[in-house]
């Protein structure tokens, strides 16, 4: 999920000249039926947006940002979609796009005052970041980390789900990393808190950027070291040792959830028994 090779950020006022628009109504997308981002002129029904600026260039050409408030009836020709909901309706490298947009979005919205003394910020020419004028805090986009552990027991894997799960979906553990700590002890205390479990031999696999809501996913394989399965209570509502041959609805392909248990799937397929 990266992006386009030929996209690099920016924050900047926005342009008429968009060479990609993403509109948003609240933190959803809209959308052509056709499934194409819109033009300026069939956002003009929408009137002036409350957030509108450039988040990057694609091939020299800006991609603009705007949006509006949660509620604001689309029109005629336009739909709303959750960002989750477009990894297959986008063009390739898109939904990257899209995803820097609504985490961008967040960031313009919930900065618009210092957190240090409640003053209105400004946007700061030539990087992405906010200025208070009035004390100088600067404030720049935060990206929350979180672990994500695919934990392997012989030839079963550990697969867990919360009560937020669609019906029937499990997926690998995951939870953000606290203040003052590794990523390596995240993922060990991650694991025995949500079931109970000890892992040694951690096995980084791969990155994702998740704008739900500003994170960035670090994703592990381990291996089962001791312990007892104990779900932990209003986290996780099930978690259970699932073999190949009974696995449970897995995550969509838009996560890196999806990515890592496939890699532990074929792992264990190339195992000999």
């Amino acid at each position: 999920m990266q992006w386009p090779a030929d996209f690099s950020p920016v924050f900047a006022p926005p342009v008429a000249d968009a060479g990609l628009l993403f509109a948003f109504i609240g933190e959803e997308l809209l959308l052509c039926p056709e499934s194409r981002l819109p033009s300026a002129s069939q956002l003009t029904p929408l009137g002036e947006p409350h957030a509108a600026f450039v988040f990057g260039q694609l091939a020299g050409k800006p991609c603009v940002l705007a949006a509006w408030q949660a509620g604001t009836e689309p029109p005629p020709d336009l739909h709303v979609i959750s960002v989750r909901h477009v990894f297959d309706l986008l063009p390739a490298g898109h939904w990257s796009l899209a995803a820097r947009a609504k985490q961008m979005l967040g960031w313009d919205l919930a900065t618009r005052f210092c957190g240090a003394c409640g003053s209105p910020t400004q946007a700061m020419d030539g990087e992405p970041a906010k200025l208070c004028p009035a004390c100088g805090q600067r404030s720049y986009p935060q990206i929350a980390p979180a672990i994500m552990c695919l934990v392997r027991r012989d030839r079963q894997l550990l697969l867990a789900r919360s009560a937020h799960f669609r019906p029937g979906m499990y997926s690998a553990l995951a939870g953000f990393v606290e203040a003052g700590e590794s990523v390596e002890a995240c993922v060990h205390r991650e694991v025995f808190e949500e079931t109970g479990i000890r892992v040694h031999n951690l096995r980084w696999f791969a990155s994702q950027p998740w704008p739900f809501p500003q994170s960035l996913m670090l994703a592990f394989h381990a291996d089962y070291a001791s312990g007892e399965i104990v779900p932990q209570p209003g986290e996780i509502e099930d978690a259970q040792w699932f073999s190949l041959d009974a696995l449970p609805e897995l995550p969509s392909a838009v996560s890196i959830a999806s990515r890592l248990i496939a890699a532990g799937i074929a792992e264990l397929r190339q195992t000999p028994d």
